[in-house]
């Protein structure tokens, strides 16, 4: 690890967008591409004023709307969960970003479409916290796998194991291991 970060440089985490933004963009991201998320995202944002996601923007597109960008049926279903949730106000941003990591995570699994990893990606991009891991992330599979000579299909025992070594600033851990996935093996 301490090669890979001599080799990234300084750490330039950071949260990215606003709250609701960062879900939105995690549930358009599921099962499909950067690439092509990116795409959908970008067409989306083009429909919504400000060019800014919101659940305030999102409740007021149509079905034909989010299909016409590139969203999936059931993606719509999951937007409009979140959407609902957000503004009856039981999936509260402000009162989430002071209640503990596993806390959040519970009350965010009970959104459609919202599982375990989602809620660690918000937890780490979208409030910011320091100690996030989250082990069923394939990213963070292969860059393990390939730094510490793992199995192909890991246990997550054995990273959750080799990641405790890194606590309290596994979010920090995990941003260098994705950056690894950019470098080519054996790099000097």
């Amino acid at each position: 690890m301490a090669d890979v970060i001599r080799r990234v440089g300084h750490c330039q985490l950071t949260r990215r967008g606003g709250r609701f933004d960062v879900l939105a963009r995690s549930i358009l991201s599921q099962q499909i591409s950067v690439q092509a998320a990116r795409t959908i995202r970008r067409r989306l944002q083009r429909l919504l004023p400000g060019e800014r996601l919101s659940a305030a923007g999102i409740d007021r597109l149509s079905d034909d709307q989010l299909q016409s960008v590139g969203i999936s049926q059931q993606k719509r279903g999951y937007l409009r969960n979140l959407t609902g949730h957000v503004l009856a106000g039981t999936v509260n941003f402000r009162r989430l970003a002071r209640i503990p990591d596993e806390a959040v995570i519970a009350e965010l699994t009970e959104v459609k479409g919202v599982g375990r990893w989602t809620a660690q990606m918000f937890l780490l991009s979208g409030l910011g916290r320091p100690d996030i891991f989250a082990p069923d992330d394939l990213g963070l599979k292969n860059a393990m796998r390939a730094l510490y000579g793992l199995a192909v299909k890991p246990p997550t025992e054995q990273l959750e194991a080799i990641a405790e070594n890194w606590a309290p600033h596994r979010s920090v851990a995990s941003w260098y291991l994705w950056r690894s996935l950019d470098m080519p093996l054996n790099a000097e």
